[in-house]
């Protein structure tokens, strides 16, 4: 709802603006509907004016409820599964009389409840704040210029402008249409579309479906685009007066299935009973609700209560089911220590934080699952345009048949026309050498004089400006321009020669009668212009070169000549100029033009597109530059280095998407040692592409990097050859066909300035700065919510281990009077679990990214977060933290004491029982400060403690800036070590409380048992270190990124194209020659498809001996069965080592590889295999 409502909204009437007008907007003429909300119509409103009417009307929202509800919260903390099982353990204390440890469960009940509420609500406010930054965008002309802006602050007097796929973010009057139609179900039932008309104006009672001059908030463009100015925001609009109505309840009941007479039998009832009442127990437990690592974590919670019953239990038969309080309330304790209370809030507060820093990196989630599938992403198929490159586009380069190329200077203002010479050289562009990147010819030429007496010029110069819906224009503060970046560089290059397109219509007669607008899968646009002088209609096209000169049947080869009939020769000669652009990095399309005879009429009139877009006249080609952002090159290297393989799915020519590819790192730059079927498949074109069948896909050796004239279809068939490739994949998209690839990818990804409403509906996030290297923050980000969680899990089961292991196994300490003697007092094992658990999980929630996060293959969302290293490590630290826990209670009882264990040491305290409260005491301490120094270990799970910044040059003190640097796990570690000092010296609390006594010489046994603590820690990592850094050596290591991306491709086609040189039997029986001097046998022969003339293929024998080399000469058969794995081979030769190199052709006779391939086998089967 508007936070500021100054009018009544009862009082409000259907259709009039907020602050009422003369009559209702739909009954007057558009002129004075701007007149009256006193904004300029062309330039908008001033962004201080927006600001103004923002604080006087409110913002642009309904009311959807009362946000954040601090009561539900509260709520949530009392009424959950963990927090069920602590009121059931105070209950039980209270019961059997033990107050005080009902007291300290209680007060562990309290400070959960307080801090996750806390935490929760701050939490469920940054969602909330970022549930408004992923609500619908707007574009809107403010001073001149066109402006993303959030739906919520557009205001009244806004100008906005909407296209093909966007929601109308409030009721618009419209200024200009073009084939724009509107879906208004939502408003009024009417399931076709609606056309509307800009010019046309209605009574005053005409009711909504018929004002057909409004645009309604909430609706969604359909078709076409318009131009309009927001009169009517918030609850003043349509849609606002039925709000109620839209807002659904959500029903907590299951129907009851009925019959078609709409009766049902008793036992539909119960079923229906049934399933609600699973729904609210799942609901409850939190297995059904929140995204699936949150279900997943509150099934592992219900798992974790099981073994806490066991537990127990455990301890109750132990002791022979005592009814000694003492006894039953430590089965309680023993039982919530294995209950990770905080489990759940601390994942929902580090989901929260996580996102809350994605803003800040320009990425908003809309969709919590994606942010556990980012960390997969295995694939990123991204568009060109805007995304990785800088979507300011300039015009370089006009090619005209009959005049020869004109060429624009160097600008430091893209949509300034006056900056930049024009020159004109007669060549074609395949005759023009370039020595650069950006080639300007010598001098510059005035646009009258390249004008003069060049009617080619102007014919191709009335395309460029008419069929073009951008605004360039000149304002006091300089240069404004709106539209798309395409349009916008096109309307800046007819600005230089004076042909701006308002300029036409306004001294030239043009006005337009039809409009055709782009479509993704014909590739085009059309529009159909009237000249009243000249009392003629023309069609005037634009698009791709391949679908222009398919619809062109004439084209002008001479300036004075007329047009001739166009054919396959000069469409070919088209083809080539437009690659010698395309291999500058150019955008380059066509256009083209005819007269139109047929009837036009008024904007209802249906005109047959096939027939208007036939027989056009070719007029040329433009080439437009957008150059790489300077970051893509940097992103795309980093994907790499992470495993991630990037494809580039664009609408450009091939030559076009090839040079930028090939500049920002996504194709390499050196493609002689890779295979040329590799490199084939490595660019292609989506007619290409989708010709294949799935079964021709799946047959390529590498999926395409870069796909060109890129169709929708093409996005989702790539997606799922991706899938069926066992890849996860994220796809960018900004167009209303993209929502079909942008659903089925893993990740969705829309652009949040060039992205339409239905795009960004369909996608998981959004990038509020259209910028690929966004994308790998959004990954990243991904990534290391993913490993802090792993982190916090990890610290939490861990201690979980200890704890049990320590509490179960510390039974066997037994008494005069055969109980146990426990090693921690109940209230220890709480006040353990509340100090150590909640706050410094929360300080490892919000950890920074590890130094080498992005330097790691992407996460396996089938194993989870509970990985093999992890589930090891839980177990390690657990029964490591145990077995110290256990000694030093053994050692201050056993070897420092007498071993008397006393009478009645787990109730009170006495002189018999001082022994034992010292021993307590330890390895209360002692746990406590273990699990304090787990979480500081945790914050690198593989790095020393020490040395978690591996290019630090600090070596002696960076421990010391890694723990200052997280404040909140410092400040959370150093309030658990502080605490524990009242607990073991103030009377009354120490003895009645804690049941231990303060110690003295004891701490000589603490510090000893934390430096072991330490040192076990770090040796478990020093090893894990060592088996990784192996595996590494192993794999092979490469030190060029470049061919350690592409070498797999290289090495699966080099021992593919090995075996058809084996198979071939002209050669199967040729032997090896025997090498005495390197003691193997070699043989040389070049293989097919290779474009290196040598490959030197090595078979080498462990026994080899030049004695009876003769007696076991190799052939290529033998080579073969043992690929094959033919059994007779493995008593022959039963391991067996076969390298294959690619040669350099001058240094063939040198051994100096490209490529290597090296096979292991034992008994006739591959048991290790190398490349690189």
């Amino acid at each position: 709802m508007m936070k500021k409502e100054h009018n009544d909204t009862e009082n409000h009437v259907s259709g009039q603006a907020n602050k009422p007008l003369s009559q209702p907007p739909h009954a007057l003429y558009h002129a004075l509907v701007s007149e009256e909300l006193q904004a300029d119509p062309d330039d908008g409103l001033t962004e201080q004016e927006a600001r103004s009417r923002l604080d006087n009307y409110g913002r642009n929202e309904l009311d959807d409820g009362p946000g954040v509800q601090p009561v539900k919260i509260l709520v949530r903390q009392v009424a959950n599964a963990m927090m069920l099982v602590l009121i059931m353990a105070m209950a039980v204390s209270f019961g059997i009389s033990s107050y005080i440890e009902g007291g300290v469960i209680t007060a562990v009940i309290i400070l959960n409840i307080v801090v996750g509420f806390i935490q929760e609500f701050n939490a469920e406010k940054t969602m909330d704040s970022l549930r408004s930054l992923s609500c619908p965008t707007a574009v809107a002309v403010r001073a001149g210029n066109t402006h993303t802006v959030p739906t919520p602050e557009i205001v009244p007097g806004d100008v906005v402008e909407l296209k093909t796929g966007d929601t109308v973010p409030a009721d618009v009057r419209l200024l200009e249409a073009m084939n724009f139609e509107t879906d208004e179900a939502l408003l009024t039932g009417e399931s076709l579309p609606v056309q509307k008309d800009a010019e046309a104006t209605f009574d005053a009672d005409t009711g909504p479906g018929d004002r057909l001059n409004v645009a309604f908030s909430s609706s969604t463009v359909t078709k076409g685009r318009a131009r309009g100015i927001v009169f009517a925001t918030g609850m003043k609009t349509e849609i606002g007066t039925i709000a109620a109505a839209l807002r659904a309840t959500g029903k907590r009941t299951r129907p009851v299935k009925r019959k078609p007479d709409g009766s049902a039998k008793i036992h539909r009832y119960a079923e229906a009973w049934g399933l609600t009442a699973a729904d609210f127990m799942g609901h409850f437990l939190g297995v059904n609700v929140g995204t699936p690592l949150q279900r997943k974590l509150s099934k592992l919670a219900i798992l974790l209560f099981g073994v806490a019953v066991v537990c127990a239990i455990i301890v109750l038969a132990v002791n022979g089911f005592s009814s000694n309080k003492e006894v039953i309330i430590y089965a309680v304790a023993t039982g919530l220590s294995m209950i990770p209370a905080c489990l759940v809030v601390v994942l929902t507060i580090t989901m929260a934080a996580g996102t809350k820093r994605m803003v800040q990196r320009h990425v908003i989630v809309r969709k919590l699952d994606s942010l556990e599938a980012l960390g997969a992403v295995t694939d990123i198929c991204s568009d060109k345009t805007g995304t990785l490159t800088q979507g300011k586009m300039v015009a370089k380069r006009a090619w005209i048949p009959s005049m020869g190329t004109y060429s624009v200077g160097t600008s430091t203002d893209p949509i300034n026309p006056t900056e930049g010479d024009l020159t004109h050289v007669n060549k074609h562009p395949t005759e023009i050498e370039v020595k650069s990147e950006n080639i300007d010819e010598k001098g510059g030429a005035s646009h009258q004089d390249l004008l003069e007496d060049n009617a080619p010029l102007k014919e191709y110069l009335d395309v460029a400006s008419l069929a073009n819906l951008a605004h360039v224009h000149q304002t006091d503060e300089g240069w404004k321009a709106r539209g798309d970046p395409t349009e916008i560089a096109i309307q800046v290059f007819v600005s230089r020669f004076d042909w701006n397109r308002e300029r036409l219509m306004r001294e030239e007669s043009w006005s337009q009668v039809a409009e055709f607008p782009f479509d993704s899968d014909i590739k085009r646009m059309s529009v159909i212009f009237r000249n009243s002088v000249r009392s003629n209609n023309m069609v005037f096209t634009k698009g791709a070169v391949e679908r222009i000169i398919g619809a062109c049947t004439y084209v002008r080869l001479e300036k004075s000549a007329d047009v001739t009939d166009m054919t396959e020769e000069f469409r070919c000669r088209i083809v080539r100029n437009m690659e010698a652009l395309a291999a500058q990095g150019l955008r380059v399309l066509a256009l083209a033009s005819k007269e139109y005879k047929g009837e036009t009429g008024g904007i209802d009139t249906d005109y047959d597109r096939a027939v208007i877009e036939s027989d056009l006249t070719f007029q040329g080609l433009i080439g437009l530059y957008d150059p790489p952002r300077v970051e893509s090159a940097g992103a795309v290297k980093e994907c790499h280095q992470a495993g991630i393989t990037v494809h580039m799915l664009t609408g450009d020519h091939p030559g076009t998407a090839r040079a930028i590819a090939a500049q920002v790192g996504i194709i390499p730059s050196n493609t002689k040692a890779i295979a040329r079927e590799v490199e084939l498949s490595m660019v292609t074109t989506a007619s290409t592409f989708d010709k294949l069948s799935d079964n021709d896909i799946d047959g390529m050796p590498v999926l395409p990097l870069v796909i060109a004239r890129c169709s929708p279809n093409t996005k989702v068939r790539m997606i799922e050859a991706l899938h069926r490739r066992k890849c996860f994949a994220a796809m960018t998209g900004d167009g209303v066909n993209d929502s079909p690839s942008l659903k089925r990818a893993d990740v969705g990804i829309a652009m949040g300035q060039a992205g339409s409403d239905v795009a960004k509906d369909a996608s998981d996030i959004v990038l509020t700065d259209d910028n690929f290297a966004s994308i790998l923050n959004a990954i990243e980000e991904g990534r290391r919510m993913f490993d802090n969680i792993q982190k916090f899990v990890l610290h939490l089961l861990a201690e979980n281990i200890a704890q049990a292991c320590t509490l179960l196994i510390g039974l066997v300490f037994k008494d005069s009077s055969g109980l146990s003697v426990f090693p921690l007092s109940p209230v220890e094992i709480l006040w353990v679990i509340m100090i150590t658990s909640g706050m410094p999980d929360m300080g490892l929630g919000v950890e920074i990214a590890a130094p080498d996060i992005m330097a790691r293959p992407p996460q396996s969302l089938k194993q989870g977060i509970f990985t093999f290293e992890i589930i090891i490590d839980i177990i390690v630290y657990g029964v490591w933290m145990a077995t110290l826990c256990l000694s030093s209670f053994s050692l201050i009882m056993y070897g420092f004491g007498d071993g008397n264990l006393g009478s009645n040491c787990n109730g009170s305290y006495s002189e018999e029982c001082d022994t034992v409260y010292r021993a307590r005491a330890t390895t209360f301490v002692c746990l406590t400060w273990f699990a304090l120094f787990l979480a500081w270990e945790m914050v690198n799970m593989r790095r020393s403690f020490f040395r978690m910044q591996p290019k630090s040059n600090k070596y002696f003190t960076q421990w010391m800036h890694d723990v200052w640097r997280n404040q909140f796990l410092f400040w959370a570690i150093i309030a658990g070590f502080i605490t524990i000092f009242p607990t073991l010296y103030i009377p009354v609390i120490n003895h009645v409380v804690f049941k231990h006594t303060g110690i003295s010489w004891e701490w000589v046994v603490v510090f000893v048992e934390a430096m072991l603590f330490f040192g076990g820690v770090e040796a478990w990592k020093w090893a894990k270190r060592v088996y990784y850094r192996r595996m590494a050596i192993g794999q092979g290591k490469c030190t060029d990124l470049e061919s350690m991306v592409f070498s797999s491709t290289k090495t699966d086609i080099l021992l593919r194209r090995v075996i058809q040189t084996l198979v071939d039997p002209r050669k199967r029986d040729r032997p090896f020659s025997p090498n005495p001097a390197k003691k193997y046998w070699e043989w040389y022969e070049p293989i097919e498809d290779i474009d290196e003339p040598y490959a030197c293929l090595m078979l080498q024998v462990p026994d080899y001996d030049e004695v009876n080399a003769g007696a076991r000469m190799l052939t290529n058969g033998d080579l073969l069965n043992a690929l094959i794995g033919v059994n007779w081979i493995r008593l022959r030769y039963p391991k067996l080592d076969f390298d294959c190199y690619i040669l350099d052709e001058e240094q063939a006779g040198t051994e100096t590889e490209i490529g290597y391939v090296s096979l292991y086998f034992e008994d006739g089967s591959i048991v290790r295999r190398t490349t690189a």
